[in-house]
C-alpha cells in the first residue's frame, strides 16, 4: 500500500476479497466457476501449475523419499531403520496417490454421475504400499530408487503392518470390488469404521487361543486421510415428540438422549492401469465433550473422561463380543453409528447438486454388504420422512430403488436379529419406522394371500419371541428392489429356503445371483510375482490382468516340458518361503518337497477344520501302524492350519486347541519324522496368505455342502496353481465347471441330501464312521493330552447327532486324500492339472462380478479420469 492508500498497479492483491471455505463434498462446475471468477487470473493459473502430479522418475522419487525422511520424520541418512525407510516410501508413495486421488474426485464433482456406495462393515485391505505401487506402475522405479538410496523394497515392504480393518472373507470381498471398481473406472465410495485395535491379534498360548489387542495403529496410518473437520454427530437413545404440522400432517421428532461425533477418514484405492483413484471413508467414534474440567477440578477424575471412553469404544474392536447384553449393545450402536453417518454424508453429497428428490436413486446406488449395514433403509426413511418432509410413500419408493442387499448366508444362526426393548432404547424412532414398514408390507403381503397367518408370521419382520426380535434380513429384502447370493447353488438355496415366501410374493426377477471374485492384481501379480512374470512372458503382456479369460492361453503350454519345469520350480520357491515363514512362526521346520495341505480361513464348525484334523489323527494313526517298508511309499504332507475363532466361539476354540495338541505330538513322534507334520500359523491375515496361497500344492474347502455361501479362497488357491480338495458346495462347483473334474478333488454328500442324513441322524441309530470311531478313541485315550479338555468337541458328533455331518463324510473324505496322495506321485501328470487350474480360472476375477453388479443392480457407468498432466 502506497502513502496515498492507492494500490500499485501490478499488485496481486485481488479487486475483490476471496472468502476462502471449505466444501465438504466437492465443487459441481457452476461452483467451481463461481469461485475462480473472484480470483485473479494470475493466481488461477499459479495453483494450476502448482497443483499438478509429481513426477515419477527415479531421480524424483529419490528426492520425494529423502524429503520425507528429513522433514516429515526429522531424520537422517544414517539415522533410520527399515521401518522408518517404509514411512518415507509410503508418504512419498501417498503423495502420488492423493494427486490421483485428487483428480478423480474434483473431476467427479465436477461430472456429477451416478455413483454406488458399498456399506461394509469389514474392509480386509490388507498391506497398502505393494499394491499402491503395483497399480500405479511405479513399483520398479521405487525399487531402483530405495535401492539406490540403501535399502531392499522386500525389506521395506515387510515393514508394514497389516490395516486391522476386517477378519474374514466378507472384508476381503469388499476389499476386491473396491479393486476392481477403481480399474474399471467406476465412480464409487465405500463406506466402513476405523478400528483402533481391529478384531484381535491372536497369540497360541498353551495351544489355546488368546486374544490381544491389535495395535496396528501405534504408528498412524499413512495410507489414511484425517478429514478432522467433516464431523456428524449421531444420536442414541431419548425419546420422540409428535407433533401436527399446519397441513394436518402428524409429524415426528426424535430427540436423542446423547450423541457422539463421526469423524471420517478417507483411504484411497487407487486402479490399475488408470488414473482412477476412489474412496473407501471410515468413521471413527469420538465423544461430543471430549473432557470434563468440571469433573476434573472435583477431584472425580474418571467422571471427567467417561463421554470419551463411552464414546470411543463405539469404534474399539471389530464384532465385540455379544455374548453378553452389553456385547449386544454396543454392536447396534456400532451398526447405527457407521450406517447414520454414511447416510448423512451420501445425502448431503446428493442435495449440492439441487435435484429433486425423485432423483435420489438415479443419482445413487447403496449395495448392503449382508445384513450389518441394514438400518441404512431404515435411517433414509427416517431422513427423508422426518426432516426432508417428504411422505412415507414417496420416501419409501426412493428407499426401495436405492437399496441392493447381498445376503452371505443360509445359516439361521447367523440371521441377525435384535431385541425390541434393546432397540427401543436406543433408537426409539427407528423401532416405530420399522413397526411401520412392517405393517404396511404384511397388509400387502395379506392382500395377495388372505388368511395365510402362517406366512404372515413368517415373514413379517417382527418374530414373536419372548422379547420380541426384529429380523434383519427380512428388513434388508423389502427394503432393497435386488437380492443376490455369492454362487449359483447359494442363490439357489436362499430362494427355495430362508427366502422362498418372499420369492413367492415379490417373484423370482428380485433375487438374482452374483458369483464372488477375487482380483488377480493382489492375489496373483502381487503375492506370486515369478509366476505373475512367467504368465507375461508366455502371454506376451499383463493385458490378463485386466481380462482374467485370457489366461486360457496357458492351456496351450499345458505339453510343454520344458514350461512345467519353470512352473514347478516357481512353486517350490513359492514353498521354500513359506517354510521359513512356517520355522519363524511356529519354530517347525518343514520339507518344501513334502505335499503342503493348507486350510486357511475363519474358524467354524460349518468349515469343518473339526474334519480335518480328525483325518490328520487318522493319517498319524495309519503311518504308526506301518512296518518301515510301509512307510517307504507313503506321500510326506505338511497340514497348514491358520484362522481366528470369534472370542465367545466356545467350540471354535477347542478346534485350535486340538489342532495344536495334535501337532505337538505329531511333530516329536520320530515314528513318523517327515511323513507328516502339522503347524498352526497363529495371527492370520492378508499378508500371511499372499505367502500361503501360492504355495498350497493341496486346499481344503471342505464346508457341509449348503451351508458354505461361496468362500472365495478357494478361487485364489486354484488362481496361484493349487489344487483343492472340497465338497459340493459355494463356488467349489463352478470353479470344478471351468477347471475339470480331473483338476479338482471332490467328495461328501450333496445339498440335497443333507436334511434327509441329519434326521437319519438324529432319530435312528446310525453307527459312527469306523474309522472315525477309531479317531475319537485315540482322542479319549488322552493321546493329545487330557481327553477331558476335548470332550465338549466330541460332544457335537454324539449329543448333538453330528449337525455338519462329519461321519457321514469322512470315509469318502479319507478316500478323496488317498487320491490326492496318488496323483501329487506323479510330479508331471500333477504340473498339468496346475496348469489347468490357472489357466481356467477367468471366470472369478471381481472384475467380473463388479461389471454384473454395475450393469444389472446399480445401473452406473464407467467415468474414466482424464490424467492432468504432471510437473516439468
Amino acid at each position: 500500500m502506497m502513502a496515498d492508500g492507492k494500490k500499485p498497479e501490478n499488485s496481486m492483491v485481488p479487486k475483490r476479497p476471496m472468502h476462502h471455505r471449505r466444501n465438504f463434498t466437492g465443487l459441481t462446475s457452476k461452483e467451481l466457476d463461481a469461485e475462480k471468477s473472484k480470483w485473479p487470473k494470475e493466481t488461477v493459473e499459479l495453483w494450476a501449475q502448482l497443483s499438478k502430479k509429481d513426477a515419477n522418475d527415479i531421480h524424483s522419487i529419490q528426492k520425494s523419499i529423502v524429503h520425507h525422511v528429513t522433514t516429515t520424520l526429522a531424520r537422517a541418512a544414517y539415522n533410520m531403520d527399515n521401518f522408518s525407510a517404509y514411512q518415507a516410501v509410503a508418504l512419498s508413495t501417498r503423495d502420488r496417490l492423493i494427486s490421483r486421488w485428487n483428480e478423480t474426485q474434483g473431476q467427479l464433482s465436477k461430472a456429477d454421475p451416478k455413483r454406488v456406495y458399498y456399506l461394509s462393515l469389514e474392509f480386509l485391505l490388507g498391506r497398502s504400499m505393494d499394491n499402491a505401487l503395483l497399480n500405479m506402475g511405479l513399483k520398479d522405479s521405487y525399487g531402483k530408487g530405495i535401492e539406490q538410496l540403501g535399502f531392499k523394497m522386500e525389506d521395506v515392504i515387510e515393514s508394514e503392518v497389516d490395516a486391522a480393518l476386517g477378519n474374514g472373507g466378507l472384508g476381503r470381498l469388499a476389499a476386491c470390488y473396491m479393486d476392481s471398481l477403481a480399474t474399471l473406472d467406476y465412480p464409487a465410495w465405500g463406506y466402513g469404521l476405523r478400528y483402533n485395535y481391529g478384531i484381535f491379534q491372536q497369540r497360541i498360548v498353551d495351544g489355546y487361543q488368546t486374544e490381544y489387542p491389535d495395535y496396528w495403529l501405534n504408528f498412524d496410518n499413512p495410507w489414511e486421510l484425517p478429514r478432522l473437520d467433516i464431523s456428524i454427530q449421531i444420536g442414541f437413545g431419548g425419546h420422540v415428540q409428535t407433533t401436527e404440522d399446519e397441513y394436518g400432517v402428524t409429524r415426528h421428532n426424535w430427540i436423542p438422549a446423547n450423541s457422539v461425533q463421526a469423524i471420517a477418514y478417507d483411504v484411497p484405492i487407487p486402479g490399475y492401469g488408470t488414473e482412477n483413484c476412489n474412496n473407501i471413508r471410515l468413521w471413527r467414534s469420538k465423544p461430543t465433550r471430549v473432557f470434563d474440567l468440571t469433573s476434573f477440578n472435583e477431584g472425580n477424575y474418571e467422571k471427567s473422561v467417561e463421554d470419551a471412553t463411552q464414546a470411543e469404544k463405539i469404534t474399539s474392536v471389530l464384532y465385540p463380543n455379544d455374548n453378553t447384553m452389553a456385547g449386544k449393545e454396543l454392536r447396534l450402536k456400532q451398526q447405527y453409528f457407521w450406517t447414520a453417518a454414511s447416510l448423512h454424508d451420501i445425502v448431503r453429497r446428493f442435495k449440492k447438486s439441487m435435484r429433486e428428490w425423485s432423483d435420489f436413486s438415479e443419482q445413487v446406488a447403496i449395495q448392503l454388504n449382508d445384513t450389518h449395514p441394514t438400518l441404512a433403509i431404515v435411517e433414509l426413511q427416517r431422513l427423508l420422512v422426518d426432516e426432508e418432509m417428504l411422505s412415507w410413500d414417496d420416501a419409501w419408493e426412493i428407499v426401495t430403488k436405492t437399496f441392493a442387499f447381498t445376503n452371505h448366508t443360509v445359516l439361521p444362526e447367523a440371521m441377525e436379529k435384535w431385541s425390541v426393548p434393546m432397540f427401543e432404547y436406543l433408537l426409539p424412532r427407528h423401532l416405530q419406522i420399522i413397526f411401520d414398514i412392517n405393517l404396511f408390507f404384511l397388509q400387502k403381503v395379506e392382500k395377495k394371500f388372505p388368511n395365510d397367518r402362517g406366512l404372515l408370521n413368517r415373514m413379517s419382520i417382527i418374530e414373536e419371541a419372548q422379547p420380541q426380535q426384529i429380523r434383519m434380513a427380512h428388513l434388508a429384502v423389502v427394503g432393497s428392489h435386488k437380492v443376490n447370493g455369492v454362487a449359483a447353488l447359494h442363490s439357489n438355496l436362499i430362494k427355495t429356503t430362508i427366502f422362498q415366501d418372499f420369492v413367492d410374493y415379490y417373484g423370482e426377477d428380485k433375487f438374482v445371483n452374483k458369483t464372488n471374485g477375487i482380483t488377480p492384481r493382489r492375489w496373483l501379480h502381487q503375492a506370486n510375482p515369478q509366476l505373475s512374470t512367467l504368465i507375461n512372458e508366455t502371454l506376451g503382456g499383463d493385458k490378463w490382468l485386466k481380462e482374467l479369460s485370457l489366461l486360457k492361453g496357458l492351456n496351450k503350454k499345458v505339453d510343454d516340458a520344458a514350461f512345467r519345469k519353470k512352473w514347478m520350480t516357481i512353486k517350490r520357491a513359492n514353498k521354500v518361503r513359506l517354510a521359513e515363514l512356517i520355522k519363524t512362526r511356529c519354530d517347525v521346520e518343514v520339507s518344501p518337497d513334502a505335499l503342503f495341505d493348507v486350510q486357511v480361513k475363519r474358524i467354524h464348525e460349518y468349515k469343518r477344520q473339526f474334519m480335518n484334523i480328525l483325518y490328520v489323527i487318522h493319517r498319524y494313526r495309519t503311518i504308526k501302524s506301518m512296518s518301515a517298508a510301509q512307510k517307504a511309499s507313503v506321500q510326506p504332507r505338511v497340514v497348514i492350519f491358520g484362522g481366528k475363532a470369534a472370542p465367545g466361539y466356545y467350540i471354535a476354540k477347542l478346534v485350535i486347541k486340538l489342532i495344536n495338541s495334535v501337532a505337538a505330538v505329531v511333530n516329536q513322534d520320530p515314528a513318523v519324522g517327515d511323513l507328516l507334520k502339522v503347524v498352526f500359523v497363529p495371527d492370520y491375515n492378508v499378508s500371511v496368505a499372499e505367502v500361503i496361497v501360492p504355495a498350497s500344492d493341496i486346499s481344503q474347502h471342505i464346508s457341509t455342502a449348503g451351508t458354505e455361501a461361496s468362500g472365495t479362497s478357494n478361487m485364489k488357491f486354484v488362481l496361484n496353481g493349487g489344487l483343492i480338495i472340497g465338497t459340493m458346495d459355494g463356488a467349489n462347483i463352478e470353479i470344478l465347471e471351468e477347471i475339470g473334474e480331473d483338476n479338482i478333488f471332490i467328495f461328501g454328500c450333496l445339498a440335497d441330501e443333507v436334511e434327509d442324513l441329519r434326521h437319519a441322524q438324529r432319530y435312528r441309530s446310525v453307527p459312527m464312521d469306523p474309522a472315525l470311531q477309531g479317531v475319537i478313541s485315540a482322542i479319549e485315550k488322552g493321546t493329545f493330552e487330557d481327553p477331558k479338555i476335548f470332550q465338549p468337541l466330541i460332544s457335537t458328533l454324539t449329543v448333538g447327532k453330528d449337525f455338519y455331518l462329519i461321519s457321514a463324510d469322512f470315509a469318502s473324505y479319507i478316500a478323496a486324500n488317498q487320491q490326492v496322495d496318488a496323483a501329487y506321485k506323479n510330479q508331471d501328470e500333477w504340473a498339468k492339472k496346475s496348469i489347468r487350474c490357472t489357466a481356467n480360472m477367468g471366470k472369478f476375477s471381481s472384475d467380473r462380478s463388479v461389471k454384473e453388479y454395475a450393469d444389472e443392480i446399480w445401473h452406473i457407468k464407467p467415468h474414466p479420469v482424464v490424467d492432468e498432466g504432471y510437473q516439468a
